[in-house]
């Protein structure tokens, strides 16, 4: 069950931001498990439970430890992230609903960050072919999150005859919906994990729709 972060996990954070080297990380390591990387594992699984009966899905809780293979001058990550996502090859063209803690704060919600380019025709298509109930899903996301969806925006925007679509013809990445938050005194309890939950539940239906067009 999870119970919180601590002070101790921002302090863990900001040492391995400024001091980002193998030796330093030993001399810490029990840190890392203790403050940040067990706790954000006990929040994964109770982010989760919901998706238990969803079959296809999966969670994911990063470590620590840089991909040797990306050759980053930098061995360790400054940030811990869940993501609740299919099992696909790369996650980033794929709908995901997430939770990162880093040293400035905490952000979670739902990102689908690097679409293929054929996933957002068919998304065109698709709601071209029948807008209400996107529409529909868009004001109700929106309006029970109090978040705005945002994209990355093509220079110029995919051709459509309904004007209400024109600006969902303009997104090309990077689709999201996301609450930033810095350090705060709920953010030190196992309320964090209502709120986070709460949030994910109400982007349900937006990854839902999404992965459709994502294979």
């Amino acid at each position: 069950m999870f119970k919180g972060y601590s002070p101790e996990t921002v302090d863990f954070l900001w040492g391995i931001r400024l001091n980002n080297n193998r030796e330093w990380f030993l001399e810490h390591k029990k840190d890392y498990v203790t403050y940040l990387y067990e706790p954000t594992k006990e929040l994964g699984k109770q982010l989760f439970t919901p998706f238990l009966d969803k079959p296809g899905n999966l969670l994911k809780v990063s470590r620590i430890y840089r991909d040797a293979r990306m050759h980053h001058p930098l061995p360790y990550k400054e940030s811990l992230w869940i993501c609740i996502r299919k099992d696909v090859e790369w996650w980033a063209e794929n709908p995901c609903l997430y939770f990162e803690i880093t040293p400035e704060g905490i952000s979670y919600g739902f990102i689908l960050w690097r679409p293929r380019p054929t996933t957002m025709e068919a998304i065109r298509r698709h709601i071209a072919s029948n807008p209400k109930p996107f529409l529909k899903l868009i004001r109700d996301t929106e309006k029970k999150t109090g978040i705005p969806i945002t994209a990355e925006l093509y220079k110029r925007p995919k051709p459509t005859d309904n004007p209400a679509l024109l600006p969902y013809f303009s997104w090309k990445g990077n689709i999201a919906c996301v609450c930033s938050e810095e350090f705060r005194p709920d953010t030190f309890g196992p309320e964090l994990a209502n709120r986070v939950g709460a949030l994910l539940e109400a982007l349900t239906p937006l990854y839902e729709f999404f992965n459709q067009f994502c294979v």
